[in-house]
């Protein structure tokens, strides 16, 4: 496994150096790659939902993780908290999505959102494949009970269709990708939500949609979080102020571990500070 922490906030550092001291699993985990990439991730996430002064006691979330497998929830159980929605642009395209509101949502605070693309099996027109299967470790993280209880957010989880968030050349921003941007926009309209806490995270194809819409509206995001993924080399300047996690499995098959290291040598080549 390796991992190439790029911008990391606060005392992310020691949080990752501290991860990778302890993580030992004896038990065999099926799909170990996203099951890894998942805790890494929820480390990370955890450090910027909370407030900015603390430390989460990373030590007791590692242990419960190594020792109790993660619950996954069912597709029905995600369903229902999760509402299934539309979003139509001004141009009459739509963007099917599913979205969390946090269980008592004040309507006189500011909560944070964060944004999940899906992998290549999410694709589809069902609104129901973006947070079923392999896409759902991450989303039930992000809408567990004890995430929400300690950072109440709005989750929201786009679906593409067969086109996918990117191009064939996979760096291109599709219009589904260009979709998300809007949701986004009208998600802020609707919601009283932080435009300074705005997080977008994505496995495979959606870690590469994940670098892919920070590229294109890097002021927009406060971090993101990428698994197994690469990014478009012509476009790092705009990703050097921008924190972001990137996780990639060197045994990776499906997307070759290259495409994470020469995003990750690009952006330091280019001054990404916070590395």
């Amino acid at each position: 496994m390796e991992v190439a922490p790029i911008g990391l906030p606060h005392s992310s550092q020691n949080v990752a150096n501290l991860l990778f001291c302890v993580w030992q699993k004896a038990q065999v985990i099926v799909s170990s790659l996203f099951v890894i990439s998942f805790l890494l991730a929820t480390v990370y996430l955890d450090t910027l939902l909370k407030t900015r002064m603390k430390v989460i006691p990373v030590l007791l979330l590692i242990v419960l993780s190594v020792f109790s497998p993660q619950q996954l929830r069912t597709l029905k159980e995600r369903e229902k908290i999760l509402a299934p929605k539309v979003f139509k642009s001004s141009r009459g395209e739509t963007l099917p999505y599913r979205l969390s509101i946090p269980l008592h949502y004040d309507q006189k605070k500011k909560y944070p959102l964060v944004v999940y693309l899906h992998g290549g099996g999410g694709r589809g027109n069902d609104n129901q494949k973006q947070i079923d299967g392999g896409n759902g470790y991450l989303i039930d993280f992000f809408t567990g009970d004890e995430t929400q209880a300690r950072y109440p957010s709005f989750v929201v989880a786009p679906q593409s269709p067969m086109e996918g968030w990117i191009e064939a050349d996979s760096i291109t921003p599709t219009r589904y990708l260009h979709l998300v941007y809007e949701l986004i926009a009208d998600l802020q309209r609707t919601y009283n939500i932080d435009v300074a806490r705005v997080y977008v995270a994505g496995q495979s194809m959606g870690g590469f949609g994940a670098f892919a819409i920070i590229s294109e509206h890097p002021r927009m995001f406060a971090a993101g979080v990428a698994l197994c993924d690469g990014g478009d080399q012509s476009k790092v300047g705009r990703l050097t102020n921008v924190p972001i996690w990137v996780f990639h499995g060197a045994k990776d098959e499906s997307v070759p571990v290259e495409r994470s290291r020469t995003i990750v040598a690009a952006i330091k080549n280019a001054g990404g500070g916070k590395v």
